[in-house]
């Protein structure tokens, strides 16, 4: 079954997702999520294969950005949305997608179980 990871090669938790993956002899695609910003569609998708409720359940809130586009009082997850579309770096990462599962690989100690599941 074909395994995704976005990955953000500066993040030490996203290099430790690809490490294990390699580790446990899973070939995982490797989607640079900054670079292939994803669509607001696939951010959808993936949303409800990780069961959030929101996508500020899956925002990084301590990012400048999101105090800069003052996101904590936006409450229209259309316009959450939006924003990761626009700014990726607002997506908590690194996320495994497996089939119709997903997770986001924090802590680190939850990948391997989930790639081998």
């Amino acid at each position: 079954m074909q395994t995704t990871i976005w990955h953000n090669p500066k993040c030490s938790k996203s290099r430790e997702a690809v490490k294990i993956s390699e580790e446990i002899g899973v070939k995982s695609k490797i989607v640079k999520y900054l670079e292939s910003k994803p669509t607001k569609e696939e951010l959808k998708t993936v949303l409800k294969m990780l069961g959030f409720r929101s996508a500020r359940e899956w925002m990084r809130t301590k990012e400048d950005i999101y105090k800069d586009l003052d996101l904590k009082n936006v409450t229209d997850e259309e316009a959450l949305l939006n924003a990761m579309v626009e700014n990726p770096k607002l997506i908590e990462r690194p996320v495994l997608i497996k089939g119709d599962k997903a997770i986001i690989g924090r802590p680190t100690s939850i990948i391997a179980e989930f790639l081998q599941a």
